[in-house]
């Protein structure tokens, strides 16, 4: 096959303030410098142009455009504004209202944004190697749609929610009008702003066209920032579904069995222990190679801690889940992935108890914007009432746990381990794979 050109949703807007820095061709009219695009009766109004869907292609290769107060980590405690630079082709598009940007780019070069936004270019060679590999399965699975896997699922409610029963999941695939967006929501694509490194390219190079496949499939390979200790496997996060390379792996040299953290006794002491593995440093260096500057805002991502008074916890719920739990007498585990992560959780109030899932529908009602991870045990205070004054989450890891860990990875790029021995160690049953050249 052909490098693909992928189709990246950057942002949507009433208005959208452009500054195109090399000449860019539409509907024969030639501009360059800085445009607004605004709603006007129905119509995309950029400059002279006037219509409900403008198509910008750049005159040579070099083509670059810049966008402002682009959000990024939405949703997220890093949540900002940034003006991002991008190459490649743009298209306007009035969707229900506003301006949805949408950048062309080829799948390589898109990449090279990839993986200079979702870690530091000082990573080990390894390390961004296994990076671009899995990074690139993870998109041209979506563009493929080959993989008899993975159904791809868009937000789903179980079939068997009641009242008193979410159960809900996020698939990454809801994008109707390009093939993926820029922000955490699929991969962090933060344009070209800001100078690749030789490190970056020269890793983007050595695996180009090369994916992970598992019976020559292309892998869905997820990935997120820390697992704690162990990564989970796919139904904990997603639909119920087998899939032999996402699954519970110890991150550790040596891949000793894990203790059965399906279990509360055994969930809860791993959690307290903070165990020996990859993923357990505080070391700057090591972390920088993983953490941009807004991501280092977090440092208690392997075992965290978050308190909550009564009246904190009955806000936040009301506010995230639209519920009113009124007192607040138990959060209860009721079911636990191989992580320890929680996929439903019992909410006991004082007018509703209802149970939650999955692991992220759990942290979007537990946090202002997202808890760190799923995998949490709760102390409760006593002072001998039937409400607790306050609720302690004792947590291990950041993010979803499947698949590749950042911080893990990199440790063992920085131990000396190659990047098929990442990829191996990470996804279990997988074949490295080049697909195109």
């Amino acid at each position: 096959m052909k490098e693909p050109v992928v189709h990246v949703g950057i942002m949507s807007a009433a208005e959208v303030a452009l500054q195109l820095q090399t000449p860019y061709c539409c509907n024969g009219t030639q501009l360059c410098g800085p445009l607004k695009a605004e709603v006007c009766d129905g119509q995309i109004v950029c400059g002279p142009l006037v219509a409900q869907q403008l198509h910008f292609e750049p005159t040579d290769e070099q083509g670059r455009f810049c966008i402002e107060n682009v959000v990024i980590g939405v949703q997220f405690h890093w949540q900002r504004l940034q003006s991002q630079t991008f190459q490649g082709a743009l298209t306007l598009r009035l969707i229900e209202g506003n301006i949805q940007i949408i950048n062309e780019v080829r799948a390589e070069d898109y990449l090279r944004s990839v993986i200079g936004s979702e870690m530091n270019s000082t990573a080990s060679a390894e390390l961004l190697k296994a990076h671009a590999v899995i990074s690139r399965s993870w998109l041209l699975c979506r563009i493929l749609r080959d993989n008899p896997l993975e159904p791809f699922p868009i937000e789903h409610d179980d079939a068997s929610d009641t009242a008193d029963r979410i159960v809900r999941w996020y698939g990454r695939d809801e994008h109707t009008d390009y093939d993926v967006c820029a922000d955490d929501h699929c991969q962090r694509y933060q344009g070209i702003g800001h100078v690749v490194p030789q490190a970056v390219d020269a890793a983007i190079e050595a695996t180009r066209g090369m994916v992970l496949t598992y019976e020559g499939s292309v892998c869905d390979a997820r990935f997120y920032k820390c697992c704690g200790g162990a990564t989970e496997t796919y139904p904990t996060a997603w639909e119920q579904r087998h899939v032999p390379y996402l699954q519970a792996v110890r991150d550790d040299k040596d891949q000793q069995p894990l203790p059965d953290l399906t279990k509360e006794t055994e969930a809860q002491a791993w959690i307290a222990a903070a165990p020996d593995c990859f993923c357990h440093t505080d070391d700057p260096a090591l972390l920088r190679q993983v953490l941009n500057d807004y991501d280092l805002e977090t440092s208690d991502f392997f075992r965290w801690q978050v308190h909550l008074s009564q009246e904190q916890l009955q806000q936040l719920l009301l506010h995230k889940s639209g519920i009113d739990f009124g007192d607040i007498f138990a959060l209860n585990p009721l079911e636990r992935g191989k992580s320890g992560r929680i996929s439903l959780l019992e909410i006991v109030g004082s007018k509703r108890t209802v149970r939650v899932g999955k692991e992220l529908e759990i942290r979007k009602w537990l946090s202002d914007s997202h808890l760190y991870s799923s995998a949490f045990w709760v102390e409760t205070g006593n002072d001998g009432t039937d409400v607790p004054p306050y609720f302690v989450l004792h947590g291990a890891g950041w993010g979803h746990g499947v698949g590749l860990c950042q911080i893990g990875a990199a440790a063992m790029g920085a131990q000396g381990y190659e990047y098929d021995q990442i990829l191996s160690h990470y996804y279990p049953h997988t074949t490295i794979t080049k697909i195109y050249e």
